[in-house]
């Protein structure tokens, strides 16, 4: 079975950091461009970060510059690593292709920075 499992997210200050890590399925890795999204209750999923197989990544303007995306191709894993965090990066991060694929969509793991 297809799926994805997100972990890494938790409570942080403003202008903490924490590393996020998604597991995938060796047949969706290794054929995909993986991403990371972030929702808010009440708000349209937004991608934040993406990534090639080959390592090329893009980036939501509102992360450039605090968040990195890479990927471990052996380990099937995509990462995201957040600095400088501020409370509006409160969301729950979901990983998936991009473009997504619906029957894909995890649990997420939910980031929250806050004082």
């Amino acid at each position: 079975q297809v799926q994805l499992v997100e972990s890494g997210g938790g409570l942080v200050q403003p202008g903490g950091s924490l590393r996020l890590s998604c597991v995938a399925s060796g047949s969706i890795f290794r054929l995909n461009v993986m991403a990371w999204y972030r929702q808010v209750p009440g708000k349209e999923r937004e991608l934040v970060a993406s990534i090639a197989r080959g390592g090329n990544a893009n980036y939501l303007d509102s992360v450039m510059g605090r968040f990195t995306i890479s990927r471990d191709n052996a380990k099937n894993t995509v990462y995201l690593q957040k600095n400088s965090l501020k409370p509006e990066d409160t969301a729950i991060y979901y990983c998936n292709t991009s473009p997504f694929i619906n029957a894909l969509w995890g649990q997420g793991t939910q980031v929250t920075v806050s004082s």
